[in-house]
């Protein structure tokens, strides 16, 4: 496994690009800028990863190359989902050149990812790994900027579809369809949600909204999120370093994406789980 630092020579890392089929049809002018500039700067192979398993195969026969997508938020919560779930996140720092929509972005802008192609490829080239926190859950999944359980449960996505998107909504499929046709979906939850042992709302009382938050979507090296619970007439703030939430099935959105139901979760906070090539300071 590659490490943090540059190689012997002096020269950038080799590549692995990794390209969503969503982003070369929403803006394959910025895709087609953002590799001839990493392929000028740098040993790349590229791949069009199209379904979880090919990303897994692409992933483990890269090397030494570092992992940059190119693409939306989705895409990148995706490839460190693959890279957490065989271990090797913390193995090398992940580059990214946001393309799509600008609610498909969100995430990458509240890291400091620059916007634009060309300022973002050089960041990959020549800018400093940022060590980030991670959001993992007791089932194995991650999240980037958070977790949101809300009356309504896990609401369908919207906007295209195709791509990874697509590919990868299908192997949850059907997760998702009993999550938008359970009860829940006309009830607000009733669950138990406890922060560090804290007990934050009981089952016997419902709550409209249930927020986990990494600080800034990235790390304030506390090592903790932020958790709101609403309910009717109250409103519940704290900070904590895992946080768990029972009931009888509920759905979640993570960082946008809705899972479930299930009846438990615990999502626990790993510190600087990651790392994201930044511009250098």
């Amino acid at each position: 496994m590659s490490s943090l630092s540059t190689p012997a020579n002096g020269g950038p890392e080799p590549l692995l690009l990794l390209l969503d089929p969503v982003a070369r049809q929403t803006d394959g002018e910025s895709v087609r800028i953002a590799k001839d500039v990493l392929c000028g700067g740098a040993d790349v192979k590229v791949a069009y990863p199209e379904s979880p398993s090919e990303l897994d195969r692409v992933l483990a026969h890269r090397g030494r190359r570092r992992p940059v997508v190119i693409g939306s938020d989705l895409a990148l919560q995706r490839v460190l989902q693959a890279l957490h779930r065989h271990r090797e996140l913390g193995s090398d720092p992940v580059g990214m050149v946001p393309v799509g929509r600008v609610e498909e972005l969100a995430t990458a802008r509240a890291l400091g990812v620059p916007g634009e192609p060309v300022r973002a490829a050089r960041a990959v080239l020549s800018g400093a790994p940022r060590k980030l926190d991670l959001l993992v859950d007791d089932g194995g999944g991650v999240a980037l900027a958070g977790v949101r359980i809300a009356g309504g449960g896990a609401r369908r996505p919207v906007g295209r579809t195709g791509g990874w998107r697509s590919l990868w909504a299908k192997l949850a499929a059907a997760e998702q369809a009993n999550a938008l046709t359970s009860e829940i979906a006309e009830h607000s939850p009733r669950v138990r949600v406890e922060a560090d042992g804290r007990l934050l709302a009981d089952v016997h009382r419902p709550v409209r909204l249930v927020q986990l938050t990494l600080p800034g979507a990235a790390s304030d090296g506390s090592g903790v999120l932020e958790v709101v619970v609403r309910a009717p007439g109250a409103l519940v703030r704290a900070r904590a370093a895992s946080v768990s939430v029972v009931g009888r099935g509920f759905g979640y959105e993570v960082d946008g994406r809705p899972v479930g139901p299930v009846r438990a979760r615990t999502w626990t906070v790993h510190p600087g789980a990651w790392a994201l090539l930044l511009p250098a300071a």
